[in-house]
């Protein structure tokens, strides 16, 4: 899971935060660039192909198993896909950016396969081990793809750092062929007619007929709200924000994406504790408090702009606290999928559970312009009041199935 995690987080930030650099000193307009590093919003949408993972086999690839044979295909295409950017280079736009869309579909791709498998691999109880360790490999790949990658473009050109990249997969890969395939078993329709019952519709329907009308929409509800502050600010106010504040791009860099990283994976391994000791249900609601409202350190900064250790502090708790609610988030959501669809149910929850935050971070300039930004970071916290009564309205109820589950295991 460390490797595969490795493998999930090397892409993200080479179709979006370190390509913008690479485009920038090709001359690139502002304009485009955001709109070329856009790409990665495949990740957000990879819920629409999903079904293929659960229910078709690539020819060439099925011998793997079906996730195995999804994981090496998703792995090869990213791997072609950087090679293509270090080849054709930004000179060649149109075919560039079309490698660069292969990339983030491969990448997403490549995420649907890793979250399926994690979740059939091991029962709910061992989900927070196994997310702390993945998580501590997706931190690792940022750290590759973002900090080290733009080091190496002072010293190499950005065509043999893409290279490089794709040169780093090879450990993943080579994992992806020694791993073994969950063993589930699937049904095979007879038709395709059954087939897209099975694949499109089932996966929605199921969620609906396994929890009832009502519970369902409920926690879809509480999905849609318990995550907005966390990622309200991971969208592009932050930059602005920390150089109004008067720091430095090295300050910024050094402080946010390397010492924040750290303090992250920190965090990941408390909450993954956390969930091997109390299960999912119970961190879960302890985190989303704690994570929602470190959004209010950052009133911190607004008082001391330029303080170091104003930003030190502020970063420890948002990062510490963000590390500490992913494991239990993705054990819950873990726990909500029916393996028959595993992959389709947890890309469709995951995206979510991150579509609102996103869609209010990008109105998130607007905002602050009218508000302040410290009027804009308590707009972010007050999500956090509504989802922790959905939450107390669901506790009773998911406590009950975790119990009976536990029970059966």
């Amino acid at each position: 899971m460390f490797l595969f995690g490795f493998s999930s987080g090397l892409p993200f930030l080479l179709v979006a935060g370190t390509l913008a650099y690479w485009l920038k000193e090709n001359g690139i307009v502002l304009k485009d660039i955001t709109m070329i590093a856009s790409a990665g919003m495949a990740y957000a949408l990879k819920f629409l192909w999903a079904p293929l993972l659960d229910h078709w086999r690539i020819p060439g690839f099925a011998r793997l198993g079906q996730r195995r044979g999804w994981l090496l295909f998703a792995q090869l295409g990213v791997v072609v896909g950087l090679l293509a950017m270090a080849l054709l280079t930004p000179v060649q736009l149109a075919p560039f950016v079309v490698a660069t869309l292969l990339v983030a579909l491969f990448g997403a791709t490549q995420d649907i396969a890793v979250d399926a498998y994690r979740i059939e691999i091991a029962p709910i109880e061992a989900q927070g081990a196994l997310v702390a360790t993945y998580s501590l490999g997706y931190r690792i790949g940022l750290l590759l793809a973002g900090a080290v990658a733009l080091i190496l473009a002072d010293h190499a050109p950005w065509r043999v750092v893409y290279a490089l990249m794709a040169a780093a997969m090879a450990i993943p890969l080579a994992a992806t062929l020694m791993a073994r395939e969950p063993d589930v078993l699937r049904r095979r329709p007879a038709r395709w007619r059954d087939a897209m019952r099975e694949g499109v519709i089932d996966p929605f329907a199921d969620f609906f007929r396994r929890y009832g009308w009502a519970l369902a929409a409920v926690t879809l509800l509480f999905l849609l709200l318990f995550k907005m502050p966390e990622q309200a600010t991971i969208g592009g106010i932050m930059s602005p924000f920390y150089r109004d504040m008067g720091f430095s791009k090295t300050e910024i860099g050094a402080i946010t994406k390397i010492y924040g990283i750290w303090i992250g994976i920190v965090g990941v391994f408390i909450g993954g504790a956390a969930v091997a000791r109390w299960g999912a249900w119970r961190p879960l609601g302890v985190t989303i408090v704690l994570c929602g409202c470190s959004n209010l350190l950052y009133l911190v900064l607004i008082a001391h702009p330029g303080n170091l250790v104003a930003l030190t502090l502020v970063i420890s708790g948002e990062n510490l606290t963000l590390g500490m609610l992913g494991p239990p988030t993705v054990a819950f959501l873990s726990s909500l999928v029916n393996r028959q669809h595993t992959a389709t149910q947890y890309a469709l929850l995951s995206s979510l559970v991150n579509l609102p935050g996103k869609l209010l971070g990008f109105f998130a300039g607007g905002i602050a312009m009218t508000t302040g930004y410290g009027g804009y970071f308590v707009i972010t916290v007050l999500a956090v009041l509504p989802a922790m009564m959905i939450f107390a309205y669901l506790w009773p109820r998911f406590r009950g199935i975790e119990r009976v589950s536990a029970e059966a295991d």
